[in-house]
């Protein structure tokens, strides 16, 4: 069964994409927790990080540069922004698709939640 980020994709549900290419995409957060709360996720539905296996490497990867580049095109990447990757019930997770908030414009906090 598609995840809600793959439904978003095809275009079976509504969402704002920001980023999109063979390995990964980048949209909005429909409930963001800062000014700008982008969320990146690997096409290949990968459950969580503690489902990833090492032929992920490369799409995780990936992500993570995908997210520096997100972050320069919002003017965000000078002043700074946190990443963060939920995994699991207890760590946050609340969509069985690995992804990574980008979240940036207030200073983050220190312990977070």
């Amino acid at each position: 069964m598609a995840t809600l980020f793959t439904k978003i994709l095809n275009g079976e549900i509504p969402g704002k994409i920001l980023h999109q290419d063979e390995h990964c995409a980048a949209i909005a957060d429909i409930q963001p927790q800062a000014p700008q709360h982008i969320l990146l996720f690997p096409k290949n539905e990968i459950r969580s990080l503690a489902h990833a296996a090492p032929e992920d490497k490369m799409a995780l990867g990936h992500l993570l540069i995908v997210a520096a580049q997100v972050a320069r095109d919002l003017g965000v990447a000078e002043d700074g922004y946190r990443l963060v990757i939920n995994t699991g019930k207890n760590g946050g997770q609340s969509v069985d698709h690995i992804h990574v908030h980008l979240l940036a414009g207030r200073k983050m906090e220190w312990p977070p939640g």
